[in-house]
């Protein structure tokens, strides 16, 4: 995952799909993050391209980590690795 400050409170990123999908295409991703809980939170469902930008305004300092799954016709695929933002 690659990440683009787009202002001090949200956060854009970028992915690439990984090695295999089992042989069926990917219909969509879904993207969460934890605020250094260990909880994560889904951030959307449905997202058809291989970004995002923060809906959610980041606390200044705190950190983040976000994932992506891709789901196709199995299923949701196991989490990516984690990109750890800290807002500033």
């Amino acid at each position: 995952m690659n990440a683009t400050v787009t202002t001090s409170q949200v956060i854009g990123f970028s992915w690439s799909n990984g090695i295999s999908t089992g042989g069926s295409p990917i219909i969509d991703y879904r993207v969460s993050y934890d605020q250094g809980t260990g909880i994560f939170v889904t951030l959307a469902t449905g997202v058809t391209t291989r970004s995002y930008i923060t809906t959610v305004t980041l606390t200044v300092g705190a950190t983040y980590t976000f994932r992506v799954e891709a789901r196709n016709s199995v299923g949701y695929s196991l989490t990516s690795t984690g990109l750890v933002v800290l807002a500033a």
